[in-house]
């Protein structure tokens, strides 16, 4: 029996969607997932599997995590499972101490799922849980990392520990549709509204995009994307980006229908591990612009531009380049996207990387 212990199975973002991923096409008996904070509607369903329990700890800020770990303590007590995955920071943390207290036998594996390209954009509580890694990260049985480069980083900091893998996220490929874009007008962004993200680089790169390309369209998918929110107006105001140019879509259950609507995929982050949505919108055959951060520029390959962090005028650049493409050039960048997850990225592969990883250090 495993049991993954995650930060936040609320969220909505990449680690969250990974682990549903995984839960959905485990074959295990029986999976528990404790979430130090708690368990969403959307990531039960998308994880839809009746042999997953669920344990919400409850710890809705700091000062509820000592209360967490005590709870936690006593559910590896009484469940005893076979394996310990924890995903994300404060996970590695909590679940490491935890076990320790409860004196499991159950190894504990650690997932790393952010890269260190910024860790200036990361909040003072995870600066600290990273922090806090370093000097644990010996004690785990093993890590993976989601990325080459997150390895890469967190070893140059501090981590260490004998056993590691990195196991890139994996998808399972939507149908073809018939009738798809042959040229790019609508550029699409999606991840929530957080300083990681950057999307004051990415309002300034499309402002100059229109200087240009008057016929360009953009939306923006995610958590705090509305008309709403003051900060996300200031950045167009501040960017010199008329309002009406930007669909600001907010928080999106059908990220199938915004993939599909759009005809190119654009990521302004400051740091990243493997960006979910990256390989997601490669699936529907949408090529991509990125910044050089975690293994975005490898997940895109050569079905998309990478360009260097926090540059507007580079972003910009790279987007007209896509704007431009004649018919059949465009045609292939978007074949070679979704073969790109087709031939490297499949669940079913990932799940196995996953299972050979955990079952050679039990």
């Amino acid at each position: 029996m495993i049991m993954h212990v995650i930060t936040n199975f609320t969220a909505s973002a990449g680690a969250e969607t990974m682990l549903a991923r995984l839960l959905k096409i485990s074959s295990d008996e029986r999976i528990i997932v404790a979430s130090l904070r708690g368990i969403s509607e959307r990531n039960r369903s998308l994880a839809d599997n009746p042999r997953v329990v669920y344990a919400p700890l409850g710890a809705a800020s700091p000062a509820g995590l000592p209360g967490a770990l005590v709870k936690l303590a006593k559910l590896i007590r009484k469940e005893e499972p076979d394996v310990i995955l924890c995903w994300m920071y404060h996970a590695m943390i909590a679940g490491t101490i935890a076990a320790g207290i409860a004196r499991a036998q159950a190894p504990v594996f650690w997932n790393i799922r952010q890269s260190l390209d910024d860790p200036a954009c990361l909040s003072r509580s995870s600066r600290v849980a990273i922090a806090a890694g370093r000097l644990l990260s010996a004690k785990a049985s093993g890590v993976i990392y989601n990325s080459s480069r997150a390895r890469d980083l967190h070893e140059a900091y501090g981590y260490h520990n004998r056993h590691v893998a990195v196991i890139p996220n994996g998808f399972e490929l939507p149908p073809l549709v018939a009738g798809e874009a042959t040229s790019a007008t609508r550029i699409g962004i999606a991840g929530r509204f957080h300083p990681q993200k950057d999307h004051a680089t990415f309002f300034r790169a499309a402002a100059r995009v229109l200087e240009t390309r008057p016929q360009a369209t953009f939306a923006a998918a995610g958590l705090g994307l509305s008309r709403d929110n003051p900060e996300v107006m200031k950045l167009l105001a501040e960017a010199g980006l008329p309002p009406q140019s930007v669909d600001l879509k907010g928080e999106v259950s059908d990220m199938a229908g915004f993939y599909r609507s759009i005809d190119l995929l654009v990521l302004s982050s400051r740091t990243e591990g493997f960006p979910n949505v990256i390989a997601e919108a490669m699936s529907y055959s949408k090529p991509i612009v990125t910044t050089n951060v975690g293994d975005a520029a490898v997940v895109a390959g050569n079905a998309g531009i990478a360009v260097p962090a926090r540059n507007p005028e580079a972003l910009a650049e790279a987007m007209c380049a896509i704007l431009d493409l004649a018919p059949s050039e465009y045609a292939r960048y978007a074949r070679k996207a979704r073969e790109r997850i087709e031939s490297e990225y499949t669940l079913a592969a990932i799940e196995r990387k996953y299972s050979n990883f955990l079952g050679a250090y039990k």
